[in-house]
C-alpha cells in the first residue's frame, strides 16, 4: 500500500497527523508547500493526499485542482482554519473527497483518512455505461409481463390505458409503446390534464379560431392536430373535467373533432394512450368518470407495478440513475456500498422509480467520496427501519430475517407503556444495524436526548432551567446539550 501524503506549511499540524497515523501502522510522507508535492507526483503517487487549503505559494485548491487533472481518482482530504461556505464549496467543486476545520478532532481525522484509505483501496466496480440508454429498466417479473405486452402492440394502433401509482414511468412506457408502433416517425405529444386549468384544457386539446374567445388572436392547432398521424399521450386522464370528456369520447367514436369557436370538422388520424393512477372503476361508480368513455380507453390495459413490488430491480435502477446523473453533472458516478444497496433494497419508496431517480440525484451531488455508505444517505431515510427485502441478508436455513415485531397501537395522547416504546427502539436499531449503519448508538442517542429535552422545553414553556430540573439534570449540562443538538426555542428564567 502507498503511503498517505501530508501536505501542510504548519510543522506542528504534519507532527501530529504523521504521529497519529503511525499508531494506526500507516505509512506517510509530509511536503512543507504544495510545489514539493507536485514535484514527487513526477515519479510517485499517494494512496491518499490531505492538504492544507492556505499556504504560501499554491493554495490547497490550486493543488486539489492540479492533483485531480492528473489522477481524478485519487481521494483528497481539504483541512483549513477557514471553515466558511467558501472553502467547503470550493473544495467539493474541484472534487475533495471531504474536508476538516482546525481546529479537528484528531480521532475524528484519522477516522475520515481511513474512510478514504478504503476508498482508494476499494476495486473500481462501477459498470460501463451503455451505449444506448435503455427506454425502461427492469429484471422483475411483473416487469417483463410489461416489456412483452410492449411487444405484441408493437404492430397495433390499439387505445392503451396505463395505470399505476405515481412515479412508475407511466410516460416511458408510452413513449416505448409509440417508438415499437408503425407510427414511431411520426409526432409524440404528451399532455398531462391535471397540470392545465379547466378553462384551457378544450384549447390545449383541440386547439381553437381567432376570435373564439378573448385574447384569441390568431388560430391555434391543438395536440390533437399536433399528434396527427401520429400518439397522442393523455396522462392523469382520471382528472378530466367531465364535459370535456364527453368531447374526447365524440373523438374517439369517429375520428372528428371541432375546434374551440370552430364549425368545420376536423378529422384525426391518431392513436390515443391514457394514463391514471387513479381507480377509474371506482370514479365512474361516483359519476366523476364516463363509463362509455371508460370502456373506449379500456381496449388494451396496462398496470405499472410499484417499485415495492419489484424491490429486485432496485440495484439495476440505481445504478442506471447514478450513472446518468454523473454524466449530466460531468462527473464520475457514485456506487453504493452492498450495504447500501441492501438498504435501499429494503425501502418502502412511495414516490417509486421517480423518488429513487431523486434520491440518486441527491447521492451525485451531496454524498462524500465514491463509494456511498448508509450514513452517507439523507437522514429522513435512514432514520426509517428498512423492510424485508429479496436482497437482505438471510438466516442459516436461507430465509429472510424476520423484521422485528411491531409494538401495540397506542390510543392517541395515551402514555405508551415502557414495553411498548422500548419495543419500537430495538426495531428501529435492529433495521439500523441490519442496514450496516456503524454509528447506531450516537444517532440514537442524540434523537432520544433531543426528543426529551424538546419534550421538557415544551412543558415549561421554553425555561431551559425548570426544564432541566424536571429532567434531572444540572443546568449548564441542558445549555450544553441545546448547543449541541442545535434546539431552538429555549431562554433563560
Amino acid at each position: 500500500m502507498k503511503p498517505i501524503w501530508i501536505v501542510d506549511d504548519d510543522a506542528s499540524i504534519r507532527w501530529v497527523l504523521e504521529k497519529a497515523l503511525a499508531r494506526e501502522s500507516l505509512e506517510t510522507r509530509s511536503f512543507a508547500n504544495a510545489q514539493d508535492a507536485l514535484a514527487a507526483f513526477e515519479t510517485d503517487t499517494p494512496q491518499v493526499l490531505v492538504s492544507d487549503i492556505r499556504m504560501p505559494g499554491e493554495s490547497g485548491i490550486e493543488l486539489l485542482g492540479a492533483v485531480k487533472a492528473r489522477h481524478p481518482g485519487l481521494p483528497v482530504i481539504i483541512i483549513t482554519a477557514f471553515s466558511d461556505l467558501d472553502s467547503a464549496v470550493a473544495s467539493f467543486q474541484g472534487g475533495a473527497f471531504d474536508y476538516l476545520a482546525k481546529p479537528f478532532d484528531i480521532d475524528k481525522a484519522v477516522a475520515l483518512i481511513r474512510r478514504a484509505l478504503e476508498e482508494s483501496l476499494r476495486e473500481a466496480s462501477v459498470e460501463a455505461a451503455p451505449a444506448e440508454t435503455p427506454e425502461i429498466l427492469g429484471h422483475a417479473p411483473a416487469m417483463q409481463e410489461v416489456f412483452r405486452a410492449i411487444g405484441r402492440l408493437s404492430q397495433s394502433n390499439v387505445t392503451v390505458l396505463i395505470t399505476g401509482e405515481s412515479g412508475t414511468g407511466k410516460e416511458l412506457v408510452a413513449r416505448a409503446l409509440h417508438k415499437h408502433s408503425p407510427r414511431a416517425s411520426q409526432p409524440f405529444i404528451a399532455l398531462n390534464t391535471a397540470a392545465i386549468p379547466k378553462d384551457l384544457l378544450e384549447s390545449e386539446l383541440f386547439g381553437h379560431e381567432r376570435g373564439a374567445f378573448t385574447g384569441a388572436q390568431a388560430m391555434r392547432r391543438g395536440r390533437f392536430e399536433q399528434a396527427e398521424n401520429g400518439t397522442l399521450f393523455l396522462d392523469e386522464i382520471g382528472d378530466m373535467p367531465f364535459d370535456l370528456q364527453t368531447r374526447l369520447l365524440r373523438v374517439l367514436s369517429d375520428g372528428h373533432f371541432y375546434r374551440v369557436g370552430g364549425h368545420q370538422p376536423v378529422k384525426a388520424n391518431v392513436r390515443v394512450i391514457a394514463a391514471t393512477h387513479q381507480n377509474l372503476e371506482q370514479r365512474v361508480r361516483d359519476g366523476l368518470f364516463r363509463e362509455d368513455l371508460y370502456h373506449r380507453l379500456n381496449v388494451i390495459r396496462l398496470r405499472l407495478p410499484s417499485l415495492r413490488e419489484r424491490s429486485e430491480d432496485i440495484p439495476i435502477l440505481a445504478r442506471h440513475f447514478l450513472v446518468q446523473s454523473a454524466r449530466q453533472l460531468g462527473v464520475e458516478p457514485k456506487r453504493l456500498s452492498e450495504q447500501a444497496m441492501r438498504f435501499l433494497a429494503g425501502l418502502e419508496l412511495p414516490g417509486n422509480v421517480r423518488q429513487l431517480e431523486n434520491l440518486c440525484n441527491w447521492i451525485t451531488v451531496m454524498a462524500p467520496g465514491q463509494t456511498v455508505e448508509v450514513k452517507d444517505l439523507p437522514r429522513d431515510l435512514t432514520q426509517v427501519a428498512p423492510l424485508v427485502s429479496p436482497l437482505q441478508e438471510s438466516g442459516p436455513a436461507g430465509a429472510a430475517q424476520a423484521p422485528a415485531p411491531a409494538a401495540a397501537p397506542v390510543a392517541p395522547g395515551a402514555p405508551m407503556s415502557p414495553e411498548g416504546w422500548i419495543a419500537l427502539l430495538e426495531q428501529q436499531a435492529a433495521g439500523m444495524l441490519s442496514a450496516g449503519q456503524t454509528d447506531v448508538m450516537d444517532t440514537l442517542g442524540r434523537q432520544f436526548e433531543s426528543a426529551l429535552i424538546k419534550t421538557a422545553l415544551k412543558h415549561t414553556h421554553g425555561r431551559k432551567n425548570d426544564a432541566a430540573m424536571r429532567l434531572g439534570i444540572g443546568r449548564n449540562t441542558i445549555t450544553r446539550k441545546i448547543v449541541e443538538l442545535g434546539i431552538d426555542g429555549a431562554r433563560d428564567e
